[in-house]
């Protein structure tokens, strides 16, 4: 009787010890390790802009901002939040700034091409498509089956590379033969983020 006592108390201090070691070792990996200090609130932040939250996205960003005020990554998160708020002047900031931080980063003229494509700046959108795709020829794929998958998307969404050959051919044309707007499927257009 005692021991079956013991054994139930001791089986009952083990878990908890167990459930408080979890819970402690997520809270430290969830705010501890950062590769980059602001990691943390940029994923927080990007899960924010995949859900359609831009206000709160913003307001991570901005936090990541406040611990690395060159975070990269952070500067891209907010230049597609107010893309996708139809921001683009501070957008097109944002996206500048990113720019600046990181010259190398293929996603950011990627998404900086399809802001100027959307404001009717195709030669500009252009030139960072290309930009784009020199510095990462992987951008040309576009969204995986597993993307599409968990989006429920069927068709594969254009890509930049689809668009900066489109744009060319246009730009080819007499300007009054162009035609480089189609608002149902420009809209398909994905933002990048790495």
């Amino acid at each position: 009787m005692m021991m079956d006592r013991i054994r139930n108390n001791l089986s009952g201090i083990i878990a908890l010890v167990l459930f408080i070691s979890v819970v402690a070792f997520v809270i430290y990996w969830r705010t501890g390790v950062e590769d980059v200090p602001g990691d943390y609130y940029v994923k927080k932040g990007n899960y924010r802009l995949e859900d359609g939250q831009y206000e709160d996205a913003i307001k991570e960003f901005n936090l990541a901002l406040q611990k690395n005020p060159q975070h990269h990554m952070a500067y891209l998160g907010l230049a597609l939040s107010y893309m996708q708020m139809g921001k683009n002047k501070k957008a097109l900031e944002y996206f500048n700034r990113t720019i600046s931080l990181k010259p190398d980063l293929a996603v950011a003229y990627a998404d900086r091409g399809i802001l100027l494509d959307r404001m009717g700046e195709h030669e500009k959108a252009l030139s960072d498509y290309k930009k784009a795709l020199k510095l990462d020829p992987d951008l040309a794929k576009g969204p995986g089956w597993l993307w599409r998958f968990l989006r429920n998307i069927h068709e594969r969404p254009p890509t930049i590379a689809d668009r900066a050959r489109y744009i060319e051919e246009q730009l080819k044309l007499p300007p009054e033969k162009r035609l480089l707007r189609v608002p149902e499927i420009d809209k398909q257009q994905r933002m990048y983020k790495k």
